[in-house]
């Protein structure tokens, strides 16, 4: 998921300046009353855990999403008035029981002409990929996990192509009829190795909720590792933090909201939605357009700030990590100092008290992005089983890093350098206890890490 924005210092100026003031906005879970005639397919009544503690998909995983599928599949049968898509929405996957029916059924819409070829051999690598990593973690019950997991997801990725989805600048998560939200969840679980997966400084997390109750503002400043991250922040702080995972906007870039593989999961998340400097000038006929885009996507964030107690998380490097190609390890990339300071400038034109965190990801192994940036929509999607690591570091003021700055252009750059040296420290913590087996030995005098789950 590609998370920065491309604007000028006016741009900022102008979207600070054309938001009316708005009264604050009580702090309150994400909720949103049922749908009359639909069925909700959220699992509040029973909340289910996730994972098991032994670091793979567990039997009541695959039974919440078991419950999904029929939740879903009641949809169209209990509504007395279900909308179009859902109505003449092809049940291929909605009853496919095994292996051979998914692969059967890529075969079978792709013949029917509701899945383009480009999009059909995209899902059947995607099903090898997921089933492999999935099976690698040795969990019990991992076989079914995929057939379920699999279905569901092929079944949005099919309506998505037969009933396009169109984001909002400001995304708000689907939650009902169908909750994707959850959804995006028990498919991200499975991958995750929680015995080798670790949060630093989770007691700042819980900072941040206080924070966010109090009104405040919160920026966190982090890399950027796969289109899995979000999934991932919401995973590692579900057991502590809920909150954060459930209402974290994230600033993403134009491909995650248009590629059909990727856009049910993006659904599932609240998402400020731009276009990257890193893809603006893909098209130079289009550049315009783009920049456009993101003046009423910034109009919308500074709209965001100024009801307060909002917590938005974004990735000024403009995209996501790649490793050193002679070393092959990898490192956070390097941040774009002009979205920091864009960032920053936002937050204290809100009129809300503001407050911005260095945060560290590293989850590369569950969904490696490619080698090199692809211009193209439609990369190829690699999955792993693998240990992932979050970490957060106390908020850095501007003022202290600046004072000593001699003319704005220093200050911006000091001030993004220091976000990313800390953003940097805590990721080679992470590598250490993840990658290269010291656990929570490698913890350090700056970063605490642990294991909120156990």
């Amino acid at each position: 998921m590609t998370l920065t924005f491309y604007s000028s210092a006016a741009t900022v100026a102008v979207a600070a300046a054309t938001v009316t003031s708005s009264p604050r906005v009580p702090f309150r879970p994400l909720a949103s009353p049922p749908l009359p005639g639909f069925v909700s397919f959220r699992l509040t009544a029973k909340k289910l855990p996730l994972r098991s503690h032994g670091g793979g998909a567990s039997s009541l995983s695959v039974r919440a999403m078991s419950e999904l599928v029929q939740d879903k599949e009641s949809v169209v049968a209990e509504s007395s008035n279900p909308t179009p898509s859902e109505l003449n929405h092809s049940r291929t996957f909605l009853d496919a029981r095994t292996e051979e029916d998914l692969i059967s059924g890529i075969k079978k819409e792709k013949k029917a002409g509701r899945l383009p070829p480009n999009v059909a051999s995209g899902m059947e690598e995607l099903y090898w990929n997921y089933k492999n990593a999935v099976l690698s973690s040795g969990a019990p019950g991992a076989d079914k996990t995929v057939i379920t997991n699999m279905s569901v997801a092929f079944d949005r990725m099919l309506l998505g192509v037969e009933e396009p989805y169109t984001f909002n600048p400001y995304h708000k998560a689907v939650r009902e009829p169908f909750d994707y939200y959850q959804f995006v969840h028990m498919y991200i679980s499975p991958l995750i190795d929680f015995k080798n997966s670790y949060v630093g400084n989770v007691s700042i997390f819980s900072e941040l909720e206080d924070k966010l109750r109090q009104g405040h503002n919160i920026v966190l400043i982090s890399n950027h590792q796969s289109e899995a991250d979000p999934a991932v922040i919401s995973l590692l702080l579900e057991a502590q933090c809920p909150y954060i995972g459930e209402n974290i906007k994230c600033v993403a870039g134009d491909r995650v909201i248009t590629d059909p593989l990727c856009k049910p999961f993006s659904m599932g998340r609240n998402l400020i939605c731009v276009y990257s400097k890193k893809h603006m000038n893909d098209d130079p006929e289009l550049i315009d357009m783009k920049r456009k885009a993101n003046t009423r996507s910034l109009k919308e964030m500074a709209t965001l700030l100024r009801s307060g107690s909002q917590l938005i998380w974004i990735a000024p490097s403009g995209g996501r990590d790649r490793p050193d190609p002679s070393t092959g390890e990898w490192f956070p990339a390097p941040f774009d100092a002009s979205s920091v300071d864009n960032m920053r400038r936002l937050v204290e034109h809100s009129g809300a008290p503001g407050h911005i965190y260095p945060m560290s990801l590293l989850c590369a192994g569950i969904m490696p992005p490619p080698p090199k940036v692809e211009k193209e929509i439609g990369e190829k999607r690699l999955v792993g089983f693998h240990g992932t690591g979050l970490s957060i570091a106390p908020e850095i003021s501007f003022s202290d890093v600046t004072a000593d700055c001699s003319n704005p252009n220093e200050a911006k750059e000091a001030y993004s350098q220091a976000l990313y040296k800390s953003v940097d420290e805590q990721y080679k913590t992470l590598n250490a206890a993840i990658n290269h087996g010291r656990g929570i030995e490698a913890s350090t005098s700056t970063v605490s890490l642990s294991q909120p789950w156990n």
